[in-house]
Protein backbone atom coordinates (compact mmCIF):
# COMPACT_ATOMS: atom_id res chain seq x y z
CA UNK A 1 0.00 0.00 0.00
CA UNK A 2 2.39 2.52 0.58
CA UNK A 3 4.38 1.64 -2.28
CA UNK A 4 1.29 2.51 -4.64
CA UNK A 5 0.52 5.94 -2.50
CA UNK A 6 4.34 6.83 -3.47
CA UNK A 7 3.97 6.38 -7.30
CA UNK A 8 0.74 8.07 -7.11
CA UNK A 9 2.58 11.20 -5.46
CA UNK A 10 5.51 10.71 -8.13
CA UNK A 11 2.98 10.87 -10.92
CA UNK A 12 0.52 13.98 -9.30
CA UNK A 13 3.98 15.65 -8.75
CA UNK A 14 5.12 14.66 -12.66
CA UNK A 15 1.55 16.09 -13.69
CA UNK A 16 1.85 19.69 -12.19
CA UNK A 17 5.68 19.62 -13.31
CA UNK A 18 4.19 19.63 -16.84
CA UNK A 19 1.53 21.48 -16.59
CA UNK A 20 3.99 24.20 -14.65
CA UNK A 21 6.08 23.85 -17.69
CA UNK A 22 3.78 24.59 -20.54
CA UNK A 23 1.95 27.17 -18.86
CA UNK A 24 5.68 29.13 -18.53
CA UNK A 25 7.38 28.25 -21.14
CA UNK A 26 4.46 28.12 -23.91
CA UNK A 27 2.21 30.55 -21.78
CA UNK A 28 -0.44 27.82 -22.11
CA UNK A 29 -3.94 28.75 -19.71
CA UNK A 30 -3.30 26.58 -16.99
CA UNK A 31 -6.88 24.30 -17.75
CA UNK A 32 -4.90 23.78 -21.16
CA UNK A 33 -1.04 23.17 -19.62
CA UNK A 34 -2.73 20.61 -17.39
CA UNK A 35 -4.76 19.00 -20.38
CA UNK A 36 -1.29 18.91 -22.58
CA UNK A 37 0.72 17.20 -19.08
CA UNK A 38 -1.79 14.44 -19.16
CA UNK A 39 -1.76 13.62 -22.83
CA UNK A 40 1.56 14.09 -22.71
CA UNK A 41 2.70 11.62 -20.01
CA UNK A 42 -0.13 9.56 -20.92
CA UNK A 43 1.08 8.95 -24.45
CA UNK A 44 -2.05 8.58 -26.07
CA UNK A 45 -1.11 10.77 -29.38
CA UNK A 46 -3.95 13.84 -29.39
CA UNK A 47 -2.21 16.47 -31.56
CA UNK A 48 -0.93 19.77 -30.06
CA UNK A 49 -3.45 22.50 -28.48
CA UNK A 50 -0.86 24.86 -29.69
CA UNK A 51 1.96 24.93 -32.15
CA UNK A 52 5.35 24.30 -29.85
CA UNK A 53 8.66 26.04 -29.44
CA UNK A 54 11.83 24.53 -29.71
CA UNK A 55 12.81 24.74 -25.77
CA UNK A 56 8.73 23.46 -26.13
CA UNK A 57 9.56 19.98 -27.95
CA UNK A 58 12.26 19.65 -25.62
CA UNK A 59 10.63 19.61 -22.91
CA UNK A 60 8.23 17.48 -24.37
CA UNK A 61 10.51 15.33 -25.21
CA UNK A 62 11.70 15.02 -21.47
CA UNK A 63 8.27 14.90 -19.52
CA UNK A 64 7.32 11.90 -22.38
CA UNK A 65 10.73 9.91 -20.71
CA UNK A 66 9.93 10.72 -17.02
CA UNK A 67 6.06 9.89 -17.17
CA UNK A 68 6.92 6.69 -18.68
CA UNK A 69 8.85 5.49 -15.95
CA UNK A 70 6.73 6.65 -13.57
CA UNK A 71 3.60 6.03 -15.18
CA UNK A 72 5.56 2.11 -15.44
CA UNK A 73 6.14 2.39 -11.60
CA UNK A 74 2.66 2.98 -10.95
CA UNK A 75 0.87 0.71 -12.57
CA UNK A 76 3.74 -2.24 -11.17
CA UNK A 77 2.48 -1.22 -7.79
CA UNK A 78 -1.20 -1.01 -8.64
CA UNK A 79 -0.98 -4.83 -10.10
CA UNK A 80 1.07 -5.83 -7.00
CA UNK A 81 -1.43 -4.48 -4.32
CA UNK A 82 -4.49 -6.07 -6.43
CA UNK A 83 -2.13 -9.54 -6.72
CA UNK A 84 -1.25 -8.85 -2.81
CA UNK A 85 -5.57 -8.81 -2.15
CA UNK A 86 -5.78 -11.79 -4.48
CA UNK A 87 -3.23 -14.07 -2.96
CA UNK A 88 -2.69 -12.36 0.59
CA UNK A 89 -2.27 -15.67 2.10
CA UNK A 90 0.34 -17.16 -0.26
CA UNK A 91 2.48 -13.62 0.52
CA UNK A 92 1.90 -13.98 4.31
CA UNK A 93 2.99 -17.56 4.25
CA UNK A 94 6.11 -16.53 2.37
CA UNK A 95 7.21 -14.17 5.04
CA UNK A 96 6.27 -16.45 7.70
CA UNK A 97 8.97 -19.01 6.44
CA UNK A 98 11.24 -16.00 6.01
CA UNK A 99 10.26 -15.21 10.25
CA UNK A 100 10.68 -18.83 10.85
CA UNK A 101 14.28 -19.40 8.67
CA UNK A 102 15.72 -16.64 10.89
CA UNK A 103 14.86 -18.30 14.37
CA UNK A 104 17.96 -19.59 16.52
CA UNK A 105 18.30 -20.79 20.07
CA UNK A 106 14.45 -21.00 20.11
CA UNK A 107 12.00 -22.63 21.53
CA UNK A 108 9.50 -24.90 19.43
CA UNK A 109 5.60 -25.58 20.72
CA UNK A 110 3.91 -28.66 18.99
CA UNK A 111 0.23 -28.08 19.63
CA UNK A 112 -1.33 -24.95 20.07
CA UNK A 113 -4.23 -26.07 22.36
CA UNK A 114 -5.29 -24.27 25.40
CA UNK A 115 -1.69 -25.45 26.85
CA UNK A 116 0.14 -24.27 23.63
CA UNK A 117 -1.90 -21.07 24.30
CA UNK A 118 -0.83 -20.16 27.42
CA UNK A 119 2.87 -21.22 26.63
CA UNK A 120 3.25 -19.04 23.53
CA UNK A 121 1.87 -16.21 25.36
CA UNK A 122 4.35 -16.70 28.48
CA UNK A 123 7.10 -16.71 26.43
CA UNK A 124 6.20 -13.98 24.42
CA UNK A 125 5.77 -11.50 27.02
CA UNK A 126 8.91 -12.55 28.52
CA UNK A 127 11.05 -11.81 24.84
CA UNK A 128 11.78 -15.22 24.17
CA UNK A 129 12.17 -16.22 20.19
CA UNK A 130 9.56 -19.44 19.49
CA UNK A 131 7.98 -21.10 16.64
CA UNK A 132 4.31 -22.71 16.61
CA UNK A 133 3.51 -25.91 15.04
CA UNK A 134 0.28 -26.56 14.56
CA UNK A 135 -1.74 -28.67 11.45
CA UNK A 136 -5.41 -26.74 12.57
CA UNK A 137 -6.00 -23.96 9.80
CA UNK A 138 -7.98 -22.18 12.48
CA UNK A 139 -5.18 -22.76 14.77
CA UNK A 140 -3.16 -21.47 12.27
CA UNK A 141 -5.19 -18.12 11.82
CA UNK A 142 -5.43 -17.10 15.40
CA UNK A 143 -1.29 -17.35 15.55
CA UNK A 144 -1.18 -15.34 12.33
CA UNK A 145 -3.73 -12.40 14.18
CA UNK A 146 -1.70 -12.43 16.99
CA UNK A 147 1.76 -12.42 14.87
CA UNK A 148 3.38 -15.72 16.22
CA UNK A 149 5.82 -17.04 13.99
CA UNK A 150 4.49 -20.70 13.14
CA UNK A 151 4.47 -23.50 10.84
CA UNK A 152 1.41 -25.43 9.42
CA UNK A 153 1.70 -29.10 9.80
CA UNK A 154 2.05 -32.54 11.56
CA UNK A 155 4.80 -32.04 14.65
CA UNK A 156 5.33 -36.07 14.42
CA UNK A 157 7.00 -35.64 10.67
CA UNK A 158 10.32 -34.68 10.52
CA UNK A 159 9.88 -32.65 7.63
CA UNK A 160 8.00 -30.26 9.83
CA UNK A 161 9.86 -30.31 12.92
CA UNK A 162 12.92 -29.29 10.33
CA UNK A 163 11.26 -26.51 8.85
CA UNK A 164 10.85 -25.02 12.56
CA UNK A 165 14.46 -25.43 12.76
CA UNK A 166 14.60 -27.71 15.47
CA UNK A 167 18.63 -28.42 14.69
CA UNK A 168 18.90 -24.74 15.80
CA UNK A 169 16.30 -24.96 18.88
CA UNK A 170 17.07 -25.16 22.40
CA UNK A 171 13.81 -26.46 23.98
CA UNK A 172 10.73 -28.10 22.65
CA UNK A 173 6.79 -28.55 24.34
CA UNK A 174 4.92 -31.47 23.15
CA UNK A 175 1.87 -30.27 23.90
CA UNK A 176 -0.47 -32.01 21.82
CA UNK A 177 -3.61 -33.84 22.97
CA UNK A 178 -2.94 -37.24 22.09
CA UNK A 179 0.26 -39.14 24.07
CA UNK A 180 1.14 -41.30 21.76
CA UNK A 181 1.61 -38.86 19.09
CA UNK A 182 3.89 -36.95 22.17
CA UNK A 183 5.54 -39.97 22.16
CA UNK A 184 6.17 -39.91 18.37
CA UNK A 185 7.48 -35.81 18.65
CA UNK A 186 9.97 -36.96 21.15
CA UNK A 187 11.30 -39.68 19.65
CA UNK A 188 11.48 -37.26 16.44
CA UNK A 189 12.83 -34.65 18.16
CA UNK A 190 15.52 -36.18 20.56
CA UNK A 191 16.62 -37.82 17.45
CA UNK A 192 17.13 -34.66 15.15
CA UNK A 193 19.02 -32.53 18.04
CA UNK A 194 20.33 -34.63 20.62
CA UNK A 195 20.80 -31.24 23.03
CA UNK A 196 17.32 -30.43 23.47
CA UNK A 197 15.73 -29.95 25.96
CA UNK A 198 12.65 -31.28 25.84
CA UNK A 199 8.96 -31.03 28.12
CA UNK A 200 6.24 -33.63 27.04
CA UNK A 201 2.44 -33.32 28.22
CA UNK A 202 1.06 -36.65 29.36
CA UNK A 203 -2.49 -37.64 30.71
CA UNK A 204 -1.76 -41.17 31.24
CA UNK A 205 0.08 -41.83 34.05
CA UNK A 206 1.26 -45.14 32.08
CA UNK A 207 2.33 -43.59 29.08
CA UNK A 208 4.87 -40.92 31.39
CA UNK A 209 7.37 -43.61 31.68
CA UNK A 210 7.70 -44.52 27.78
CA UNK A 211 7.58 -40.80 26.79
CA UNK A 212 10.79 -39.92 29.51
CA UNK A 213 12.25 -43.19 28.09
CA UNK A 214 11.52 -41.76 24.44
CA UNK A 215 14.10 -38.68 25.60
CA UNK A 216 11.97 -36.14 27.41
CA UNK A 217 13.75 -34.41 29.64
CA UNK A 218 10.75 -34.01 31.54
CA UNK A 219 6.71 -34.14 31.68
CA UNK A 220 3.94 -32.20 32.91
CA UNK A 221 0.15 -33.14 33.65
CA UNK A 222 -1.93 -30.23 33.33
CA UNK A 223 -4.88 -31.63 35.09
CA UNK A 224 -2.88 -33.08 37.75
CA UNK A 225 -1.34 -29.23 38.52
CA UNK A 226 -4.46 -27.42 38.12
CA UNK A 227 -5.72 -29.91 40.74
CA UNK A 228 -3.27 -29.68 42.79
CA UNK A 229 -3.37 -25.80 42.41
CA UNK A 230 -6.88 -25.39 43.60
CA UNK A 231 -7.12 -27.97 46.44
CA UNK A 232 -4.42 -25.53 47.49
CA UNK A 233 -6.11 -22.56 47.00
CA UNK A 234 -8.70 -24.01 48.53
CA UNK A 235 -7.19 -24.80 51.65
CA UNK A 236 -5.49 -21.38 51.60
CA UNK A 237 -9.03 -19.73 52.04
CA UNK A 238 -10.30 -22.20 54.36
CA UNK A 239 -7.28 -21.96 56.63
CA UNK A 240 -6.41 -25.77 56.04
CA UNK A 241 -3.34 -26.65 56.17
CA UNK A 242 -1.39 -26.76 52.45
CA UNK A 243 0.54 -30.00 51.83
CA UNK A 244 4.19 -30.14 51.88
CA UNK A 245 5.91 -30.68 48.42
CA UNK A 246 7.30 -34.65 48.09
CA UNK A 247 10.40 -35.18 46.36
CA UNK A 248 8.51 -35.63 42.97
CA UNK A 249 6.58 -32.09 43.63
CA UNK A 250 8.68 -29.61 42.29
CA UNK A 251 8.94 -25.79 42.54
CA UNK A 252 10.58 -22.78 40.56
CA UNK A 253 12.50 -20.97 42.62
CA UNK A 254 15.03 -17.86 42.34
CA UNK A 255 18.78 -18.38 43.19
CA UNK A 256 21.66 -16.65 43.13
CA UNK A 257 25.15 -18.32 41.97
CA UNK A 258 27.99 -16.62 42.86
CA UNK A 259 30.83 -17.21 39.92
CA UNK A 260 34.07 -18.11 41.62
CA UNK A 261 37.91 -17.58 40.27
CA UNK A 262 38.65 -20.44 37.71
CA UNK A 263 34.58 -21.23 37.42
CA UNK A 264 34.17 -22.92 34.39
CA UNK A 265 31.47 -20.15 33.11
CA UNK A 266 34.19 -17.24 32.98
CA UNK A 267 34.36 -15.79 29.54
CA UNK A 268 31.56 -18.00 28.40
CA UNK A 269 28.57 -15.69 27.46
CA UNK A 270 24.97 -15.63 29.25
CA UNK A 271 23.29 -17.44 26.64
CA UNK A 272 25.75 -20.23 26.26
CA UNK A 273 25.56 -20.51 30.23
CA UNK A 274 21.83 -20.16 30.25
CA UNK A 275 21.65 -23.21 28.03
CA UNK A 276 24.67 -26.09 29.33
CA UNK A 277 22.53 -25.16 33.04
CA UNK A 278 19.13 -25.66 31.76
CA UNK A 279 18.10 -22.79 33.43
CA UNK A 280 16.88 -18.92 32.96
CA UNK A 281 18.75 -16.59 33.71
CA UNK A 282 17.00 -13.69 34.75
CA UNK A 283 19.85 -11.21 36.63
CA UNK A 284 23.44 -10.21 36.53
CA UNK A 285 24.93 -8.77 39.44
CA UNK A 286 28.12 -6.83 38.86
CA UNK A 287 30.21 -4.46 40.85
CA UNK A 288 26.89 -3.35 43.27
CA UNK A 289 25.08 -2.92 39.76
CA UNK A 290 21.92 -4.93 39.10
CA UNK A 291 20.63 -5.68 35.49
CA UNK A 292 17.88 -7.42 35.18
CA UNK A 293 16.92 -9.20 31.39
CA UNK A 294 20.83 -9.11 30.80
CA UNK A 295 21.72 -9.61 26.73
CA UNK A 296 22.38 -13.14 25.87
CA UNK A 297 26.14 -11.86 24.73
CA UNK A 298 26.73 -10.44 27.94
CA UNK A 299 30.14 -12.10 28.95
CA UNK A 300 30.43 -13.38 32.30
CA UNK A 301 33.26 -12.68 34.66
CA UNK A 302 34.93 -13.68 37.89
CA UNK A 303 33.01 -12.60 41.05
CA UNK A 304 29.63 -11.99 39.05
CA UNK A 305 26.46 -13.40 40.56
CA UNK A 306 23.66 -14.74 38.86
CA UNK A 307 20.18 -14.78 39.54
CA UNK A 308 18.27 -18.08 37.72
CA UNK A 309 15.41 -19.64 37.58
CA UNK A 310 15.81 -23.21 38.71
CA UNK A 311 13.52 -26.22 39.94
CA UNK A 312 13.60 -27.10 43.64
CA UNK A 313 11.61 -29.59 45.86
CA UNK A 314 11.16 -28.13 49.09
CA UNK A 315 12.10 -31.24 51.25
CA UNK A 316 15.69 -30.60 49.25
CA UNK A 317 18.34 -28.33 50.83
CA UNK A 318 19.50 -25.48 48.26
CA UNK A 319 22.19 -26.27 45.68
CA UNK A 320 24.75 -23.82 44.83
CA UNK A 321 26.02 -24.43 41.46
CA UNK A 322 29.85 -23.44 40.66
CA UNK A 323 30.20 -24.05 37.36
CA UNK A 324 28.85 -25.36 33.93
CA UNK A 325 28.88 -28.21 32.68
CA UNK A 326 32.15 -29.06 31.55
CA UNK A 327 32.63 -29.20 27.28
CA UNK A 328 33.07 -32.50 25.77
CA UNK A 329 34.46 -32.27 21.76
CA UNK A 330 33.17 -34.86 19.86
CA UNK A 331 34.69 -35.53 16.19
CA UNK A 332 33.27 -38.40 13.77
CA UNK A 333 31.98 -38.07 10.09
CA UNK A 334 29.29 -40.86 11.33
CA UNK A 335 26.06 -38.63 12.39
CA UNK A 336 24.66 -41.50 14.20
CA UNK A 337 27.18 -42.49 16.27
CA UNK A 338 27.54 -38.26 17.19
CA UNK A 339 23.65 -37.92 17.53
CA UNK A 340 24.26 -41.02 20.09
CA UNK A 341 27.14 -39.81 22.03
CA UNK A 342 26.35 -36.17 22.03
CA UNK A 343 23.00 -37.52 24.01
CA UNK A 344 24.79 -40.06 26.08
CA UNK A 345 27.40 -37.36 27.40
CA UNK A 346 25.22 -34.59 27.61
CA UNK A 347 23.16 -37.09 30.18
CA UNK A 348 26.63 -37.87 32.05
CA UNK A 349 26.64 -34.23 32.82
CA UNK A 350 29.24 -32.62 29.89
CA UNK A 351 28.02 -29.87 27.42
CA UNK A 352 28.89 -31.86 24.07
CA UNK A 353 30.24 -30.10 21.08
CA UNK A 354 30.44 -31.51 17.82
CA UNK A 355 32.47 -31.89 14.33
CA UNK A 356 32.39 -33.77 11.12
CA UNK A 357 35.85 -33.87 10.04
CA UNK A 358 39.32 -33.35 11.47
CA UNK A 359 39.62 -29.47 10.18
CA UNK A 360 36.75 -28.56 11.40
CA UNK A 361 37.24 -30.67 14.52
CA UNK A 362 41.11 -29.13 15.17
CA UNK A 363 39.58 -25.40 14.88
CA UNK A 364 36.74 -26.78 17.51
CA UNK A 365 39.24 -27.64 20.24
CA UNK A 366 41.45 -24.78 19.86
CA UNK A 367 38.65 -22.28 20.49
CA UNK A 368 36.58 -24.19 22.78
CA UNK A 369 39.44 -25.62 24.84
CA UNK A 370 37.11 -28.53 26.19
CA UNK A 371 37.83 -30.88 29.36
CA UNK A 372 37.89 -33.97 26.83
CA UNK A 373 37.78 -34.56 23.21
CA UNK A 374 36.80 -38.06 21.65
CA UNK A 375 38.53 -38.46 18.29
CA UNK A 376 37.25 -40.79 15.73
CA UNK A 377 40.63 -42.17 13.99
CA UNK A 378 39.33 -41.98 9.91
CA UNK A 379 38.15 -38.06 9.41
CA UNK A 380 38.03 -36.46 6.59
CA UNK A 381 40.76 -34.28 6.33
CA UNK A 382 42.90 -34.54 9.31
CA UNK A 383 43.03 -38.16 11.05
CA UNK A 384 42.83 -38.72 15.07
CA UNK A 385 46.60 -39.11 15.07
CA UNK A 386 47.29 -35.55 13.76
CA UNK A 387 45.12 -33.74 15.93
CA UNK A 388 46.37 -35.00 19.08
CA UNK A 389 49.54 -34.02 17.93
CA UNK A 390 48.78 -30.92 16.78
CA UNK A 391 46.54 -29.70 20.18
CA UNK A 392 49.58 -31.04 22.44
CA UNK A 393 51.74 -28.64 20.18
CA UNK A 394 49.51 -25.68 21.77
CA UNK A 395 50.29 -23.76 25.09
CA UNK A 396 46.94 -24.82 26.14
CA UNK A 397 46.82 -28.58 25.01
CA UNK A 398 48.30 -30.10 28.31
CA UNK A 399 45.59 -30.47 30.58
CA UNK A 400 43.13 -31.51 27.99
CA UNK A 401 41.68 -35.48 28.21
CA UNK A 402 42.10 -36.71 24.43
CA UNK A 403 40.75 -40.31 23.55
CA UNK A 404 41.14 -41.48 19.92
CA UNK A 405 38.17 -44.11 18.85
CA UNK A 406 39.27 -46.88 16.10
CA UNK A 407 37.53 -49.28 14.50
CA UNK A 408 41.13 -51.82 14.27
CA UNK A 409 42.61 -53.20 17.47
CA UNK A 410 46.03 -52.61 16.73
CA UNK A 411 48.77 -52.45 18.87
CA UNK A 412 50.89 -50.38 16.65
CA UNK A 413 48.15 -47.92 16.10
CA UNK A 414 47.62 -47.51 19.87
CA UNK A 415 51.03 -46.66 20.62
CA UNK A 416 51.45 -43.98 17.90
CA UNK A 417 48.29 -42.50 18.78
CA UNK A 418 49.95 -42.62 22.46
CA UNK A 419 53.13 -41.07 21.43
CA UNK A 420 50.89 -38.33 19.57
CA UNK A 421 49.28 -37.49 22.93
CA UNK A 422 46.27 -39.18 23.16
CA UNK A 423 45.46 -40.09 26.57
CA UNK A 424 43.30 -43.41 25.78
CA UNK A 425 42.70 -45.55 22.60
CA UNK A 426 39.23 -47.20 22.63
CA UNK A 427 38.32 -49.78 19.79
CA UNK A 428 34.77 -49.27 18.94
CA UNK A 429 32.21 -51.38 20.01
CA UNK A 430 28.54 -51.89 20.67
CA UNK A 431 29.29 -51.09 24.31
CA UNK A 432 28.79 -47.34 24.67
CA UNK A 433 29.26 -47.32 28.23
CA UNK A 434 32.84 -48.08 27.78
CA UNK A 435 33.66 -44.98 26.24
CA UNK A 436 31.07 -43.22 28.59
CA UNK A 437 33.13 -44.93 31.51
CA UNK A 438 36.73 -43.89 30.59
CA UNK A 439 35.80 -40.11 29.64
CA UNK A 440 34.29 -40.33 33.62
CA UNK A 441 37.58 -41.36 34.79
CA UNK A 442 39.76 -39.44 32.86
CA UNK A 443 38.22 -36.05 33.87
CA UNK A 444 37.16 -36.99 37.46
CA UNK A 445 39.60 -39.16 38.45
Amino acid sequence: MDKCIVSLLLLAATICLGATGYHFIEQYPVIDAFYMAVITITTVGFGEIYPLSEIGRLFTVGLILVGFVVLGFFGGSLVELLLERVWSGDLKGKKMKKQVARLKHHHIICGYGRVGKVAAQHLFEAGASFVVIDSSPASCEQLQERGYPYVEGDATRESILMEARIKEASGLLALVQSDPHNLFIVLSARELNPTLHIIARSEDKYTEKKILKAGADAIISPFDSAGRQIADNLLAATGGHLRLATADQVQLQPEWIVVQEGSGMIHESIAAIAHSMRHDIIGLRRAAVDLLQPAGETIILAGDQLLVISERSETVLPVTLQAAPQKIVIIDDNPVIVRLFARLFQKAGFHPLTADSGDTGLALILQEKPAVAVIDFMLPGLNGLEICRRVRQEHHGDSMKLIVFTGDDDQQLRLRCLEAGADDVIVKSADTAEIIGVVTRLVHP
